[in-house]
């Protein structure tokens, strides 16, 4: 039995609003996916950015693994990420055009044990609209209090 792991970038919803999803493989060495798998890894500081028609998820920290000696790999460095042709196009005409930014918003393990990044092409939110999601989710809170009082 596979024990899954999510890591959750939290930041990244409140900073940008999403417009599209998409889950995108990573290019990983032998130690990174054992410290994954261990949940030693945080997304919060992390972008994506393209490098020669190729996307690649910059300042990813996943923490070097505790057994891996002298073969152990770099905690921050660029991973390539692995989406179809397709999608790596319609991605980077948006990001050029319209001015938009790649984020990762979750990193998990899927039901095989693979590493797989959950990406967003996201927009990024003004201060009044932060301030407007924060008072969204105290009023949910405190509707969801008096639901479970009654």
């Amino acid at each position: 039995m596979v024990k899954t792991v999510n890591i959750v970038n939290k930041r990244a919803r409140f900073d940008y609003e999403i417009i599209e999803k998409y889950t995108a493989g990573i290019v990983l060495s032998g130690t990174e996916i054992k410290a994954i798998r261990l949940g030693k890894a945080q997304i919060a500081e992390s972008f994506c950015e393209f490098s020669n028609n190729e996307l690649f998820a910059i300042n990813t920290y996943i923490e070097e693994y505790a057994f891996g000696n002298q073969f152990n790999h770099k905690s921050r460095s660029e991973r390539k990420l692995l989406l179809n042709r397709r999608e790596l196009k319609s991605l980077e005409r948006s990001v050029q055009a319209k001015g938009l930014t790649i984020v990762p918003l979750r990193l998990f393990t899927n039901e095989k044990g693979m590493a797989k990044l959950e990406i967003g092409l996201c927009k990024g939110k003004k201060n009044y609209d932060k301030r407007e999601s924060l008072k969204e989710q105290d009023t949910k809170r405190d509707i969801d209090r008096i639901k479970k009082a009654y």
